[in-house]
């Protein structure tokens, strides 16, 4: 008997086998889900009547730590007099904010659990565009929701709450809606690579995560002081390789670089006179081959001391000396 037409459920224990992304997507999402979390805040609004209560709002997070060790985005818990962290299992646990940048809109929390699951954090360098990632959040509240997309552009800059502009961003499909703020943005082996931070309201299929390379850098800091000091140059940039018939301007001593893309009028950069258009090779004594190595160096040096600043500018190499401020 030829069984063409037939579908799952016709014949008991006959299951048709999932095609190859909807594998990956399922075991991405069977691992990952138990370490999601759904936030919820209490805040006091300005200019609210008191009578009124606190205003109410939702984010998503995931621990990485079995001893409750939670990351989100520093917008979803700002301000917030208390956050709640309901888990998987529907456990409700009050949750403590460690410390958070909100210039890089990142938190961490803690809960007062053990044995908890946890995600795996990878590698977001090694991230190319049309590459399967998925997204785990609560959006409207809806727990543990999975949609799945590609990488749709690395280097993405973007705008946040706090008004810095942010490098290095990824954009995905991956449909984000409010409420998935601070989920895990997950490559098809398992391992987080991002975290979900923005979409654009208008469009479609336009969302943003901040690369997992950038929290585990800041991680570090909030782990150990709570909060981060920076320099802050007033500059978006894009890296880069430098180009051929500039590479030997310099010497041959420089392969990568950062393209200066725009910059904050009356800021540290424009007071020193770079300008759109400039190849950023290297600031003080570190190279500048990647947009993390200039924001690692801001959060490493003081600022409002002045450094020294290599880069090619209309086929010239160029020094010129900037003072961070402070962020």
């Amino acid at each position: 008997m030829k069984n063409e037409g037939l579908i799952d459920g016709e014949f008991p224990g006959i299951r048709r086998e999932l095609d190859p992304y909807s594998e990956t997507v399922v075991r991405v999402a069977e691992e990952v889900t138990p370490a999601a979390v759904h936030i919820t805040v209490s805040s006091k609004a300005q200019g609210r009547p008191a009578r009124r209560g606190p205003s109410q709002g939702q984010g998503s997070g995931f621990i990485f730590t079995p001893d409750g060790f939670i990351l989100t985005n520093s917008h979803v818990v700002h301000g917030a007099t208390e956050v709640n962290v309901t888990l998987i299992d529907q456990r409700r646990l009050r949750a403590n904010l460690v410390g958070e940048d909100p210039q890089t809109d990142l938190a961490l929390l803690r809960v007062e659990a053990n044995d908890l699951p946890v995600v795996r954090l990878g590698n977001s360098s090694k991230l190319r565009v049309g590459q399967l990632v998925v997204a785990i959040g609560n959006p409207f509240g809806f727990q543990a929701s999975v949609t799945a997309g590609v990488v749709s552009a690395l280097n993405r800059s973007l705008r946040t709450v706090a008004g810095r502009i942010l490098d290095a961003i990824i954009q995905t499909d991956a449909a984000l809606n409010p409420g998935n703020s601070g989920g895990p943005l997950v490559e098809g082996g398992g391992s987080v690579v991002g975290i979900n931070t923005a979409i654009i309201a208008p469009a479609q299929g336009i969302c943003f995560a901040i690369p997992i390379n950038t929290v585990q850098r800041i991680l570090q800091i909030l782990l150990s002081r709570g909060r981060v000091i920076r320099g802050f140059l007033g500059i978006s940039v894009q890296g880069a390789e430098v180009p051929k018939r500039l590479a030997g301007i310099s010497g041959g001593r420089f392969k990568r670089g950062i393209l200066l893309v725009e910059r904050v009028a009356g800021g540290p950069a424009d007071r020193a006179g770079l300008r759109e258009g400039d190849f950023l090779l290297s600031i003080g004594s570190s190279l500048l081959e990647s947009v993390d190595a200039l924001q690692q160096f801001l959060e490493d040096h003081s600022p409002e001391k002045a450094y020294p600043v290599e880069f090619i500018r209309n086929g010239e190499f160029r020094t010129i000396w900037v003072r961070p401020e402070i962020a």
